[in-house]
């Protein structure tokens, strides 16, 4: 299994910008599609956005798109989650997951697709 270590996590007012990281070890990171999820307090957790293993494909959940932009460096093992135009509404526990790129999935948004997480990073924007 891949190891997964998010960070950057904090209290930004709305408008402000954060940049999570996730460092991955363990494991080769290339082989990996790597997806970012969140987590409110008494919500489910839900997708953000997913990225390939080489980065050529990416996708977001509508309510993040425009705002937030996921990348990765696989020469550093580590995946992002540029966050602009935070809101209110974007506080929750930020989530990082890998899943195989053998598991034949394409860019899954769904939790249950991933069996590698990452602890997680606090998020919180003020209003």
């Amino acid at each position: 299994q891949v190891q997964l270590v998010e960070s950057g996590g904090g209290l930004v007012q709305t408008g402000g910008s954060l940049r999570l990281s996730c460092q991955a070890s363990g494991r080769t990171f290339s082989h990996y599609h790597m997806g970012w999820f969140r987590q409110a307090p008494g919500k489910e957790r839900d997708a953000v956005a997913a990225i390939n293993w080489n980065g050529d494909r990416i996708t977001y959940v509508d309510a993040v798109k425009g705002r937030f932009t996921i990348s990765r460096d696989n020469a550093k093992n580590t995946a992002y989650l540029q966050m602009d135009s935070l809101k209110p509404e974007d506080t929750a526990v930020y989530y990082c997951a890998a899943v195989t790129l053998y598991s034949g999935l394409d860019l899954p948004l769904t939790p249950e697709k991933y069996n590698n997480w990452g602890r997680g990073t606090q998020v919180t924007v003020s209003s």
